[in-house]
């Protein structure tokens, strides 16, 4: 614990857990936003992804939460369900010697368990507008006593149609809440927003401190979720690897993850908090000494983890948290040498991966997994190098003389079949090493949703205006989609319903918990529209069809 957050004068149980987490100094917003918002102030801070924000509103909530309550204290309002999660799991975290009660609730998942932590009482609920506006209007979620209102990411939040749901909610809590408003841009709508429901904010900006990261070299391959193992050893099998560390999200994900690395013939050995000091600094050593060349980590365990030499940064999940995938990475590359960070990113992932570019300013390049032949390739250069190396050395007089017997004894054997069937034996331990099979990921843009969201909201009449109409690159309306990968599905609203296509995009993300960075080509027309999904998630949004709802219409969806 640093002077820094002594100074705060937490609660001893904040204070050990921010201890356990390793954190070292606040961040230029938790030093200003934390002591504001302990005192009851309203606050507005204009601030991105990886300034350390969520800390920034959740210490305080917990500092002030009072124990006993059988009413929601706190409510925080985020854009997408991998947020509300995130942020969710923060709060979880930090509170967790308060045993603080948090409850996650966004689209895509039943209603009933969501229920019934509500009816048993929880402390602070972090979820999207839509599900909360469903909660309310089922009379389940009572927000009539909620202290603290935290709206993150408000910036996202109306660019996704959302402010209808959001001035509703806030509506519905008391007029001397507090609340606390959290964007990267203070544009005129949101300057408008809090000049409504804030009284007297306390306002900072906060400018992200540039990581330097030119010496390493950063590519993504996109893999569908089951398959990662599979693009995990493919890359460990080409690539010129001197030692690697991988991260994966979890400590028993770390554990399952070396032992199937280790079984498909790829020795891995884990680095995780379940490990004992003696053991830990026994793994380290012998990862320093090249005797380990794959460590499997979490970032908790590879905090202070100091190894000079370490080629290449795996990520095998992506982190939360652009600024940890900053930390990861940077364990490549140093002392004046190159590095390569290689992340294995799902579709539904994509948006992480735009946090990650916007907090790096630099683009990260898509590349294709190598082929079974190019795998096959590579190891019989490996042999035949082997091979020569033993041939130059000219140190194999003893097996000479065994082949010459062999052939002399065994009538119709010539060398060649001899070589052929060393070399057979040689290469035996590559049955170890299965090349399995991954399947081809469709690209997506993932500039998809900036695109549809530079637009005007349409005409005076409320039809869309040209480009919103055109934007989709239809021409004449067509049943099918012409890219590769999606499907068309039509719902059963159009513009003289009101709807937009950010209406649409922002409905079908909130309640079926898929990106809306994925969501294709959109043509609203004027009684219905037409929107293109990834094939892998028409399955989701079919089955959300009637609970999916825009200007709280309920929107029927179906294949085109």
């Amino acid at each position: 614990m640093t002077a820094e957050f002594s100074l705060l004068n937490l609660r001893p149980e904040l204070e050990q857990a921010i201890a356990e987490l390793g954190y070292e100094a606040m961040m230029p917003i938790q030093s200003a936003i934390i002591p504001t918002m302990i005192t009851g102030q309203d606050v507005i801070g204009q601030a991105q992804t990886g300034t350390g924000k969520t800390a920034a509103f959740a210490l305080p909530i917990l500092q002030n939460l009072e124990a006993g309550q059988k009413h929601i204290q706190a409510l925080v309002m985020a854009p997408t369900r991998e947020l509300a999660l995130q942020v969710a799991k923060a709060i979880t975290t930090y509170g967790r010697l308060l045993n603080v009660r948090v409850l996650a609730v966004y689209g895509g998942q039943p209603y009933r368990p969501q229920i019934m932590s509500l009816q048993r009482g929880v402390d602070v609920v972090v979820g999207t507008p839509g599900r909360m506006i469903d909660l309310l209007e089922r009379k389940v979620l009572d927000i009539s006593q909620v202290r603290t209102v935290v709206l993150d990411e408000a910036d996202e939040m109306l660019s996704m149609g959302f402010v209808e749901d959001m001035e509703t909610i806030l509506a519905q809590t008391p007029a001397e809440r507090q609340t606390a408003l959290f964007s990267a841009t203070l544009s005129a709508d949101i300057r408008r927003l809090a000049e409504r429901y804030m009284r007297n904010p306390f306002e900072i900006t906060v400018q992200r401190e540039q990581m330097t990261v030119e010496a390493i070299e950063q590519r993504y391959y996109m893999v569908h979720s089951g398959e990662k193992l599979a693009a995990l050893t493919r890359l460990i099998e080409m690539e010129e690897i001197t030692s690697a560390l991988v991260f994966a999200r979890t400590r028993s994900a770390t554990g399952d993850l070396a032992n199937e690395l280790s079984v498909r013939g790829y020795p891995a050995e884990v680095l995780n908090g379940d490990l004992s000091q003696d053991t830990r600094e026994h793994t380290l050593n012998r990862f320093r000494q090249n005797q380990i060349k794959v460590l499997v980590a979490t970032d908790v365990a590879a905090r202070g983890l100091d190894v000079e030499g370490i080629s290449h940064v795996f990520n095998y999940d992506l982190p939360e948290d652009p600024e940890l995938y900053i930390h990861r990475i940077g364990r490549t590359g140093r002392a004046g040498k190159t590095g390569i960070a290689i992340s294995l990113l799902t579709p539904a992932e994509t948006r992480k991966l735009r946090q990650i570019e916007g907090f790096t300013r630099r683009k990260i390049q898509r590349a294709t997994l190598p082929t079974e032949e190019e795998i096959r390739a590579k190891r019989e250069e490996i042999v035949l190098t082997q091979l020569m190396m033993w041939l130059r050395r000219g140190r194999c007089q003893h097996e000479k003389e065994m082949i010459e017997k062999l052939i002399s004894e065994t009538e119709g054997l010539t060398p060649i079949d001899v070589a052929a069937a060393a070399l057979k034996m040689a290469r035996a331990e590559e049955k170890q090493r299965p090349i399995a099979t991954v399947t081809d990921v469709p690209e997506y843009r993932s500039d998809r949703s900036s695109d549809r969201r530079s637009h005007d909201d349409g005409r005076a009449d409320g039809r869309p205006n040209s480009r919103e109409a055109g934007r989709g690159g239809f021409g004449r309306r067509s049943e099918v989609s012409h890219e590769r990968g999606m499907v068309r599905l039509t719902l059963n609203k159009g513009w003289r319903h009101g709807i937009r296509p950010n209406d649409i995009v922002g409905a079908i993300a909130a309640h079926t918990g898929i990106p809306g960075s994925v969501i294709g080509r959109i043509n609203v027309e004027e009684h219905n529209s037409l929107v293109d999904v990834p094939e892998e998630f028409v399955t989701i949004v079919l089955e959300k069809s009637g609970e999916v709802r825009i200007r709280r219409q309920p929107i029927a969806l179906q294949r085109a």
